[in-house]
C-alpha cells in the first residue's frame, strides 16, 4: 500500500497544460476509480492499465484485493483522451512499491495498448514546449512521436515502443545488466527534414486566364481576399491550388505553431509543416467544422488555414449561417468560441479564395443555354451578404477558353509558378521592412492609421479614388481595403509611392462583373 505521482500533460484548446497524477493504494474493498473530471476515454484507461500491467509482466491492479484512486489535478480542468495512460500505470507501479525510479522533471505521454504497446497520440508539439516551459528535461512518448517532439531543443526525449521498456529503463531496482540491454536512447533531435511539396500543376500549365493570375499574384503578395466566378470547367479549382505555390516558406516560429494547431487537431501528416496550409472544405460542411466549437471548443477549418489558404469552391452553396460566421475571422483574424465550459479564441489569419458560379445552373452570359429563372439568379447571388462581398478585395473573372487555346501548346515566355513566386517574394520583403518593429507583416493587415503612415495618397490619387468611390458606392472599409491592394500593386511594381495606374488597377480588381 502507498502513494506516489508523476506527470503527464494535455491540451485545452491550443494550449497545453500540465496535468499531475497521483496515485493512492490502500486495504479495502476492492475498488478502482479515476478523479479529477475524467471523460469516458479517461475513465476507461482503468481496463486498459490493468491489461497492460499484467501483460507487462506484473500482477493486474483487479486482482488485488486493495482500493486505488488515480487522481489527475487539476481537477477543474476536464481531462480527455487517452494520452494519460502511460503515466497512470508508472505511477501505479511506483505507489505499490513494485517498481522505483525519480519522477521529478520527467513527463509521460502515451496511450497504453492492452498488450502493453505504446500508441502514439495527438498534440505532442505543444505538450512538450510546455513541458520544456515547466522545467522538465526528459518526456517519454510513443516512438512514432518522437520525430515531432524532438523539433524542440533543449529538451530530452525518449521514443519508447512498449510499457515494459519504459520500466526497464527507469527502474532501479532491475539488475544493472538488464537495465543496459533495455535501456532506451534519446532521440537525436534535428532529424526532421525539410520536405519539398509536390504540386501536381503550376500556372504555366492553366492556359489563358491572365486576368485571373494577375489578380491572383497580387493576392499572394499582399495576402488579399479573392472570389473568382465564371462558368464550371474554367480553371477555378486548378488556379485555386495552383496558388498555394505562390506563398512564402513559414518561418520557424510559424512552423512551429502550425504544426501544433494541425497535431491537437490529428490532421498532422510530418513531423513539421513548412509550407503555408492549403484547406478545401466541401461545401456540405458544418458551422462547427468550418469554425470550430463543441462543448469542449476545438479548432476547425479556419484555424487548420492559418497562415494559408481556405479555398470555398461553390461560395454561395455554403449554408448562409456558415459564410456570416466567416465576418470575424476575415475581419479579426481570429475567432472567438464561447460555451458554458469555456471560452477558447483560436487564430485564424488566412487568404480567402472562394469560386462561384454566375447562377446555379452555372452557363450565364456563356455559349450555353442558360436555364435559371431571374428570380433563381437573384436568390443566388443574395446568398452572398453585403458585409461578406465587402471584405473581398479581388474579384476574379474566370472566363470561357477558346478550344484553340487549349490544343496549342503552352507559348514561350510563359509565366510559370516559380516566376511568379520570385515577384510576390519580392514584394513581401518590400512589406517586411515597411512594418519592421509592428504588429503586421503584409499590406492587408494595414489599419486606417497605418493607411494615413504607410499608403499615403497624392492630390490626384485621391480625386481619382474619391469619384471612383462615389461611382461605386464603395464603404469605408472597401475603401480601404483598395487602398491596400493598391499599395501591393505598386510594391510589385517596385514603385515607393502609390501611382494612379495603380489605384485604377486596384478598382478594376474591385467590381464584379457577370
Amino acid at each position: 500500500m502507498g502513494f506516489a505521482k508523476s506527470y503527464s500533460a494535455q491540451s485545452v484548446g491550443l494550449h497545453a497544460h500540465i496535468v499531475c497524477v497521483e496515485v493512492d493504494i490502500s486495504k479495502g474493498m476492492a475498488s478502482f476509480s479515476v478523479v479529477g473530471l475524467p471523460d469516458k476515454s479517461v475513465d476507461e484507461s482503468k481496463d486498459r492499465i490493468s491489461a497492460a500491467i499484467k501483460n507487462s509482466g506484473y500482477k493486474s491492479p483487479k486482482a488485488k484485493n486493495q482500493k486505488i484512486i488515480i487522481s489527475l489535478t487539476p481537477a477543474n480542468i476536464k481531462k480527455e483522451g487517452t494520452l494519460f495512460d502511460l503515466a497512470c500505470a508508472l505511477t501505479y507501479l511506483l505507489a505499490g512499491g513494485e517498481i522505483k525510479f525519480d519522477t521529478k522533471e520527467r513527463l509521460f505521454l502515451g496511450e497504453l495498448g492492452l498488450n502493453g504497446e505504446l500508441r502514439p497520440i495527438h498534440g505532442t508539439l505543444p505538450l512538450v514546449q510546455k513541458a520544456k516551459e515547466k522545467g522538465f528535461t526528459e518526456v517519454f512518448l510513443p516512438y512514432e512521436n518522437a520525430d515531432e517532439a524532438s523539433i524542440i531543443e533543449g529538451i530530452t526525449i525518449y521514443g519508447c515502443k512498449t510499457l515494459s521498456q519504459v520500466i526497464k529503463h527507469l527502474n532501479t531496482m532491475v539488475s544493472e545488466e538488464e537495465k543496459y540491454s533495455k535501456t532506451i536512447s534519446p532521440h537525436v533531435p534535428g532529424r526532421v527534414e525539410k520536405r519539398e511539396k509536390i504540386h501536381e500543376y503550376g500556372f504555366e500549365d492553366i492556359r489563358g486566364q491572365e486576368t485571373a493570375k494577375r489578380g491572383l499574384e497580387i493576392a499572394a503578395a499582399g495576402r488579399h481576399n479573392v472570389l473568382m466566378f465564371g462558368p464550371p470547367g474554367t480553371g477555378k479549382t486548378m488556379l485555386a491550388r495552383a496558388f498555394s505555390q505562390l506563398l512564402p516558406e513559414l518561418s520557424f516560429e510559424e512552423a512551429l505553431e502550425i504544426t501544433g494547431i494541425h497535431s491537437i487537431s490529428g490532421t498532422l501528416k510530418e513531423p513539421l509543416v513548412t509550407s503555408a496550409p492549403f484547406r478545401a472544405p466541401h461545401h456540405t460542411s458544418s458551422y462547427v467544422s468550418l469554425i470550430g466549437g463543441g462543448a469542449f471548443p476545438k479548432p476547425g477549418e479556419v484555424t487548420l488555414a492559418h497562415r494559408g489558404v481556405l479555398f470555398l469552391d461553390e461560395f454561395p452553396e455554403f449554408e448562409k449561417r456558415v459564410l456570416e460566421s466567416l465576418r470575424e475571422p476575415l475581419e479579426e483574424k481570429f475567432v472567438s468560441i464561447s460555451r458554458a465550459k469555456g471560452t477558447e479564441v483560436f487564430p485564424a489569419n488566412f487568404i480567402l479564395v472562394a469560386a462561384m458560379n454566375p447562377c446555379p445552373c452555372g452557363f450565364k452570359g456563356t455559349k450555353k443555354e442558360c436555364v435559371c429563372s431571374a428570380g433563381d439568379i437573384y436568390k443566388y447571388e443574395r446568398k452572398l451578404s453585403g458585409p461578406i462581398m465587402d471584405r473581398i478585395d479581388i474579384f476574379l473573372p474566370v472566363a470561357e477558353i477558346d478550344y484553340k487555346k487549349l490544343s496549342d501548346k503552352v507559348p514561350e515566355g510563359t509565366d510559370t509558378s516559380k516566376n511568379i513566386r520570385d515577384r510576390v517574394l519580392k514584394a513581401r520583403e518590400i512589406q517586411e521592412k515597411r512594418f519592421v518593429g509592428k504588429r503586421i507583416n503584409t499590406n492587408s493587415e494595414m489599419s486606417a492609421k497605418d493607411l494615413e503612415k504607410f499608403a499615403p495618397l497624392g492630390e490626384k490619387e485621391k480625386n481619382l479614388l474619391n469619384s471612383a468611390a462615389t461611382r461605386m458606392g464603395l464603404s469605408p472599409r472597401a475603401y480601404h481595403r483598395i487602398i491596400k491592394l493598391a499599395r501591393t500593386i505598386a510594391d510589385l511594381a517596385g514603385s515607393e509611392n502609390i501611382q494612379d495606374k495603380h489605384l485604377a488597377e486596384a478598382l478594376g480588381y474591385r467590381e464584379k462583373k457577370n
